[in-house]
């Protein structure tokens, strides 16, 4: 099928009524391009309390898009489908004001045929109307967030996701390749097409090829599988991601041109993919391409930071590769499927994938959520994500759910069951989870387990109040050993959230089974992956998270007891925007915990300096468990000097050394029997601060920070000089307050004010900023820790020219090229 982007031309607004209408009420439409996040426009308030936390304050509601596009003669008695990657949520497709279709869940891909309902040689209205109220527990976005496409085909064409490619025997001299085609024969005649298959390997060339013909009877479809053999293969892996491409062709023979004569191109397609072989036992765990990989995880959500939730391609790469550059090999998109453009990026960047389907069953856990369609549409949009996934050479593994509660009771197990074996039949390739928190699966029994009663007490809640060691005994319990039994049976890889204490305990009580931390706490990891790297049957560890996000506000940010709040409370009061929560935060940017777990990791050799706020010196610092400790990497306190403040450093060394202005301030013992930190007590004095990592009595690594000194400069940084006008592309412009000598000035914040001129719009621009009633539609932003951070969109080729002024600075000027 011919495949057209259909992205611009779109008008969004709230919808009416339409009584209210009638009464003469009328919201204007406003031109938009998709991706499109309705919601991240709307004010944010208060009205909802605490519950609206969820969703970091904003509000849900109706919304409604329109376009007009022509349908030329040549489309009639073609198959026209509209194909929406993503609509959140309850889409309802009209065209020229008839329904034509709808999806309730709001991350699955779907399509509309449309061909029958078109006005050909006329203009057509397509409309789209989508709405959200209390149906997530995290920031979702509104509207048609991702890519849209116009699929053409003829009656005799190749099927959509009709191509799926497999590679089941692979040596050092030869990799079979199964090219799976589907050929759909809508005539009222039976038809013989020749189909044509071609493996192109990453330098270009093509290293096989094969030419079959496929007979289909009239109204039916035919799968033809040829097997191609690939001669000394690149194989697929993190550490090197070679990608080839399946390009198929059918070619209709017409009997009076003979076997020998040419033919008419009926229809094409090509997919990428990769060669490399899954493994998966308890005593060597799971292996790719034959080597042992342990999963250095991270869970993210899909919002995009100051874009919203629209999913452009650059935003979803750029995500991929900042967390493969702070050490992680594998992403959890959580809770729900993941986009085509950020598994793309997995692809390319090496980063393995996986992929959840659901955060819940047949048990609600917002009002509106989506347990209200799951008995209805639970294999549609399990048949979406797999059909999405399976030419993905990163996805590995498929997730039929998160914290679902029913995993505890035996009706809750048949539902696993169900899933499990649906994900089986439509991918066998693959390994399936289910990321199970034993606390949730046996919430109705905590009670007697906790000698004490949380009814109506939230899991977040309660994971706040009893962090590490008491979720664990909760985890280890013989309740929950019971309660998940049948649950765990049914998967190929126990997923366990919060409950580390399983790992070694199932290895004698399960000797099959297989573990993976699916979702654990930040502050934990060192003890976390040493159970990894000692238990083989346990394969890896998703930190909750790895990029901070809209919503679920606070549940990471810094607190101290007080008489008025003599423990941590769970969700931020208004107007806090992120949950503050994660390695990497919502600008990109990494955060201190990045630089710990990269080194528990064993991935950096350098020390790393992270200092407390001076102004909470003695307090009893009492965040919930997903809080990292209050420090910065920053040695600019102005209006603290002579204060005392504590200096955190994390090595995999013996010892550290920390020095002030050239003075020791001691050595003390760091490493793995020191949870790789050690924290100095000192007092601030501007100047430079040292730390110096020693093994054996020899120096490792050493890494300084210096203060901040003298008139500010802002500085405006593209990360790419050049950016292409299609494919989602992006430009990413940092805005930084420095010194004379570029050092970063944490302790000077101010707005920066932007201006565009050139073929782009300011897609979004904002900060990292946990609370704040700022919009990111706006073209001023107060910076946070001397960073804010403008996206732009180009619109056509040319050069985009970028000017950032901020109050006692001299302005700030970079160019983009657009082609």
């Amino acid at each position: 099928m011919i495949r057209r982007s259909f992205n611009t031309g779109w008008q969004m607004r709230p919808k009416l009524n339409p009584f209210a209408e009638l009464t003469g009420q009328s919201v204007p439409f406003a031109e938009v391009t998709v991706p499109h996040d309705a919601m991240i426009g709307q004010p944010r308030d208060d009205a909802g309390g605490g519950e609206a936390g969820a969703g970091a304050y904003f509000p849900g509601g109706p919304f409604e898009y329109r376009k007009t596009f022509a349908a030329p003669e040549e489309y009639r008695g073609q198959r026209v489908t509209l194909e929406f990657e993503g609509v959140y949520r309850d889409a309802t497709v009209f065209v020229n004001g008839d329904y034509a279709g709808q999806r309730p869940y709001g991350y699955s891909l779907f399509r509309v045929e449309i061909g029958h309902l078109l006005r050909h040689g006329q203009d057509n209205e397509i409309r789209v109307e989508a709405r959200t109220h209390k149906d997530a527990r995290w920031y979702t976005g509104a509207g048609i967030y991702r890519d849209t496409w116009l699929l053409v085909g003829g009656p005799l064409r190749i099927a959509a996701d009709g191509v799926r490619v497999t590679t089941p025997e692979i040596d050092d001299e030869l990799a079979a390749v199964d090219v799976a085609t589907t050929v759909v024969n809508e005539t009222l005649d039976q038809r013989t097409v020749h189909l044509t298959t071609e493996i192109v390997a990453p330098s270009g060339a093509v290293v096989a090829t094969d030419t079959c013909p496929v007979t289909v009877p009239p109204g039916e479809t035919a799968v033809a599988r040829p097997r191609l053999y690939v001669p000394e293969p690149r194989l697929w892996g993190p550490d090197s991601p070679a990608l080839y491409n399946a390009r198929v062709r059918l070619d209709d023979r017409r009997p009076a041109e003979g076997a020998s004569g040419g033919g008419n191109a009926v229809d094409a397609e090509a997919v990428a993919f990769g060669i490399r072989s899954l493994r998966l036992d308890p005593r060597r765990g799971l292996r790719i391409n034959g080597v042992p990989v342990k999963l250095r995880g991270a869970c993210v959500h899909h919002d995009n930071g100051v874009l919203g939730a629209a999913t452009f391609a650059a935003a979803e790469e750029r995500r991929v590769r900042i967390l493969k550059e702070a050490g992680f090999n594998a992403i959890r998109m959580a809770h729900h499927p993941m986009s085509v453009a950020m598994l793309n990026a997995c692809d390319r960047l090496g980063m393995l994938v996986l992929d959840e389907t659901f955060d819940m069953w047949t048990s609600a856990k917002r009002p509106f959520d989506y347990s209200l369609a799951f008995p209805e549409w639970w294999e549609r949009d399990v048949e979406s994500m797999v059909a999405k996934d399976v030419n993905h050479p990163s996805v590995i593994m498929y997730s039929i759910g998160n914290e679902i509660p029913e995993t505890g009771s035996p009706a809750g197990s048949v539902w696993g069951r169900r899933l499990a074996e649906k994900v089986r039949a439509l991918d066998p390739t693959r390994y399936v989870t289910n990321a199970v928190n034993g606390v949730l699966a046996v919430l109705d029994r905590l009670g007697e387990l906790r000698g004490q009663t949380d009814e109506g007490a939230g899991i977040n809640t309660i994971m706040a109040r009893d962090p590490g060691d008491a979720m664990n005994a909760i985890n280890a319990s013989e309740t929950v050993t019971d309660a998940t039994a049948e649950s765990f049976s049914v998967l190929d890889v126990a997923g366990v959230n919060y409950g580390e204490a399983r790992y070694a305990l199932d290895k004698d009580l399960f000797p099959g089974r297989i573990l993976l931390g699916t979702e654990t706490f930040p502050t934990r990891i060192d003890g976390n992956w040493r159970l990894i790297t000692e238990h083989p049957h346990v394969i890896g560890d998703f930190t909750w998270t790895g990029w901070d996000y809209l919503g679920e506000v606070g549940i990471g940010r810094p607190q101290y007891l007080t008489e008025d709040t003599p423990q941590p409370t769970h969700v931020a009061p208004y107007p806090h925007l992120t949950a503050d929560t994660g390695d990497i935060d919502i600008t990109g940017f990494r955060n201190p915990a990045s630089y710990y777990r990269e080194i528990v990791f064993g991935l950096r050799t350098d020390p790393f300096i992270a200092v407390r706020r001076p102004e909470h010196h003695g307090k009893t610092f009492a965040g919930a468990p997903w809080a990292w400790s209050d420090a910065l990497a920053s040695w600019t306190w102005p209006g603290h000097e002579d204060a005392p403040v504590t200096v955190e450093v994390y090595a995999d060394a013996d010892e550290v050394e920390l020095e002030l202005n050239g003075k020791t301030l001691g050595r003390l013992p760091v490493g793995p029997d020191h949870r790789f930190r050690a924290e100095f007590e000192a007092r601030y004095h501007p100047g430079h601060i040292t730390a110096i990592a020693y093994r054996g009595g020899t120096e490792t690594g050493r890494t300084h920070l210096r203060t901040a000194t003298g008139p500010l400069t802002l500085h405006a940084r593209a990360e790419r000089d050049t950016v292409r006008t299609d494919g989602g592309d992006l430009a990413y412009v940092a805005l930084t307050l420095t010194d004379a000598d570029g050092t970063v000035h944490t302790a000077a914040d101010r707005t920066v004010d932007v201006e565009i001129s050139g073929p782009a719009v300011l897609q979004g621009f904002g900060s990292a900023a946990p609370r704040t009633e700022e919009r990111f539609d706006a073209t001023g932003r107060r910076t946070h820790h001397g960073r804010a951070l403008a996206v732009l969109r180009p619109t056509g080729p040319g050069r985009i020219h970028v000017r950032a002024t901020a109050d006692g600075c001299a302005p700030a000027e970079v160019v983009v090229g657009a082609e």
